[in-house]
């Protein structure tokens, strides 16, 4: 009975509502709560894991059209192409120059990686306190109206008249009850707000940071294809004994029936295989003569990461690379040696995912021992790396080296195309992003591959979708 003469004295209407922190509702307000005597069935909590993933795939998406519209200016390209033009025009130069240009692309992308994680994460943020903000709208309709209606009713003078003072005393009651949950809920509101205009200055941000890494990597690309064309210049020594190299081996990889048999034709059949590798195994065996101390100082010179550009062999035993090696690509891995392959068996390689059109590095020194198409595997390259170990990339779109050629740490091989290619390594993955697979064997048989990797490309494998 008292609740309606408390609310004449405020100048609102009171009702009972067990969902609310206070009970004050504008007169003119009509909460859709109110409206229904049945409270909808309570939704599954939401996974994070998906929501992210969700957001990632719509981030990339956008990514995608944001590279699209990206071009280098006529003043910038002409500055490329002047700069490779003064560049010496010697293999080892032109191969160092890819290499360098092969690590900035690398970097850039790893960057553009990390962009585009922290984009989706904001964006999942940002999406969960705008849900926030949309589950409570009735709730935060009451605050807004009670508000409104306070400020244009404020309480009486207390010493005025007997009857102000009763209104005084009704009101403040009132307030008592009311204002500690509508403070709360005041304070709340105000709170995510804030949180959501951070949010979005900091998405903004990044896009900004983003679209100045996405053109430096453009420019970076730009560069690489000047400089491929140089060294295709530099290496086209016989275009018609390549050519016919090229197509033996296309047909003794249709012969082939494994990796082994593939890796046997190659050494035996192919002559710049054959010869190349004759001779790095006589590099391999005049540095088993060196004395401990040249030895140690050939190994202080790999490592210092200048050695000998002219080598025709990797620079120290493949053994002793462990922990040292660079993944050929900037991505996420989703599959380790030893994990379900999908198909029932466990996978001899790991699988990374990338962005498209990724650059694709030579993990170590090696010999190209075959370079092209192999049954289901795509596009594939596999590098003897002394030491009996081999190593397998496959799954790129454009291969831009050759068997037979020697080549060092970094140096780019080949590129990522704009999708996933079909290939029996990648059927079961639950993505459409470029994939290269990586195998290592040794003396035949693969082997697990992350003692090999630094402790900054080594990671958990997890699923992307």
């Amino acid at each position: 009975m008292i609740l309606p003469a408390l609310a004449a004295g405020f100048g609102v209407a009171v009702i009972l509502v067990s969902t609310s922190p206070f009970s004050v509702l504008a007169q003119d307000a009509a909460p859709e709560a109110a409206q229904s005597s049945h409270p909808p069935p309570a939704e599954a909590p939401p996974d994070p894991a998906a929501e992210l993933a969700a957001r990632r795939d719509q981030t990339r998406a956008e990514l995608e059209t944001l590279s699209k519209t990206i071009s280098l200016s006529s003043d910038k390209v002409s500055e490329l192409q002047q700069s490779i033009a003064n560049l010496e025009k010697s293999t080892q130069s032109i191969r160092q120059a890819l290499i360098d240009s092969a690590a900035r692309r690398k970097g850039l992308e790893k960057q553009i990686l990390e962009s585009e994680k922290k984009l989706a994460d904001l964006g999942v943020r940002e999406d969960g306190i705008r849900g926030s903000l949309h589950e409570r709208r009735g709730l935060l309709a009451e605050v807004l109206a009670a508000l409104q209606r306070m400020g244009r009713n404020p309480p009486p003078a207390l010493l005025v008249t007997p009857d102000d003072a009763l209104a005084s005393v009704r009101s403040a009651i009132l307030l008592g009850a009311v204002v500690p949950g509508i403070r709360k809920e005041t304070d709340k509101l105000a709170a995510d707000l804030a949180s959501l205009a951070a949010l979005q200055t900091a998405s903004a941000a990044e896009k900004s940071q983003l679209t100045g890494t996405m053109t430096d990597s453009i420019e970076e690309e730009r560069r690489m294809d000047l400089l491929l064309a140089e060294n295709d210049k530099l290496s086209r020594s016989n275009a018609a004994d390549l050519e016919a190299e090229k197509k033996r081996s296309e047909e003794l990889a249709g012969k082939a029936t494994s990796l082994e048999g593939l890796v046997a034709s190659m050494e035996s059949e192919i002559a710049s295989v054959r010869e190349a590798a004759a001779a790095a195994r006589q590099a391999e065996e005049n540095r088993k003569l060196l004395t401990d101390e040249q030895r140690a100082q050939a190994k202080a010179l790999a490592e210092s990461g200048v050695p000998d550009k002219n080598r025709i062999a990797p620079a120290y035993p493949f053994a002793d690379l462990r922990a040292k090696l660079e993944l050929p690509v900037a991505g996420d891995i989703l599959r380790q040696f030893g994990d379900a392959d999908g198909t029932g068996h466990e996978a001899m390689g790991m699988t990374v995912a990338t962005n498209p059109e990724t650059v694709v590095t030579a993990p170590a020194d090696g010999l190209v021992v075959f370079a092209g198409a192999f049954r289901s595997y795509g596009q594939m390259i596999i590098l003897d790396a002394g030491d009996g170990y081999h190593l397998v990339l496959s799954g790129m779109d454009t291969i831009n080296t050759r068997q037979g050629k020697f080549v060092f740490s970094g140096e780019p091989l080949a590129m990522m195309g704009a999708k996933r290619v079909a290939s029996a390594t990648a059927l079961a993955l639950e993505t459409d992003r470029p994939t290269l697979y990586i195998e290592f064997r040794k003396d035949g048989k693969p082997v697990d591959s992350r003692p090999w990797w630094t402790a900054k490309d080594t990671g958990k494998a997890r699923n992307d979708s």
